[in-house]
């Protein structure tokens, strides 16, 4: 004989006001990148209105110069920093503010960056199964985040800055007066060249512009084998940004520090 079954109330599973039944500490990766990211916009902000420090030169018998004003191209430049032949007569403010706009372009439009800040910042969401704090949705198709399309073409000039910082790694190896050497200079502009490329090539948009849009890779044989040397470097994405972030910060301190005088730039051999 069927007898009628008496509901059971069940517990609340969550609602409107309800932020997150996660019960781990999913708060602590978006405040992790929070803090970073801060620190370092206003590290550089700092940093790019100082227009000083960033050049160590000939009387020093060195030839360094910090990537947040390299290329140096304003009128009013250090003598010995800028590109040979080559600066703008009508821009007489800090370099720094100038150049700053192709790297920071790169990263802020950059794929993985936009998830971190869009999560730290903004909290759309903050975390996986965590409640966006954003009462709609319209995606990256309204100003600002419209601008967000731009990422390829920063990717295209972020890659001739990089070539730039990479001369500048090369011109680090002369020390004027004393001939050609390694000196920890050499190695701190050594490996921040080596981070930006490293970030650059395993960017979303390089690996799209090997492999993108290709219906058989083996009518396309030379894109195939770039699309297979960048693929292992996209799987290391983040890794890369967070490093290069990191270093180029610490580039730039470390020559502040020997263009003050604050310590010597040692000679290893």
């Amino acid at each position: 004989m069927a007898t009628a079954s008496t509901p059971v109330p069940l517990p609340r599973r969550g609602g409107p006001d309800v932020l997150t039944l996660r019960q781990d500490r999913w708060w602590i990766q978006p405040l992790v990148t929070f803090s970073i990211l801060f620190a370092f916009v206003v590290y550089v902000t700092w940093a790019a209105f100082q227009n000083r420090n960033y050049y160590v030169g000939a009387i020093n018998h060195r030839d360094l110069i910090s990537p947040l004003y390299s290329p140096c191209i304003a009128n009013s430049c250090t003598s010995g920093s800028t590109i040979r032949g080559f600066h703008l007569n009508w821009w007489s403010f800090s370099p720094a503010l100038l150049i700053l706009i192709i790297p920071g372009g790169f990263r802020v439009t950059c794929y993985y960056y936009r998830r971190s800040y869009y999560r730290a910042f903004w909290w759309s969401p903050p975390s996986c199964a965590v409640q966006d704090h954003h009462s709609k949705y319209t995606g990256e198709t309204r100003f600002p985040l419209i601008v967000q399309n731009t990422h390829r073409y920063f990717f295209y000039l972020a890659f001739l800055v990089n070539i730039v910082l990479t001369y500048d790694a090369v011109l680090s190896f002369s020390m004027p007066g004393e001939g050609i050497g390694v000196s920890v200079g050499t190695l701190v502009l050594v490996t921040n060249a080596a981070l930006l490329w490293l970030y650059t090539l395993s960017c979303h948009a390089c690996r799209h512009l090997c492999g993108g849009h290709v219906r058989s890779f083996s009518d396309h044989p030379i894109r195939h084998r770039l699309w297979k040397m960048a693929t292992p470097l996209n799987a290391r994405h983040m890794q890369y940004a967070w490093a290069s972030l990191i270093v180029v910060a610490l580039t730039d301190v470390y020559v502040r520090l020997v263009a003050s005088g604050a310590i010597s730039d040692v000679k290893l051999f």
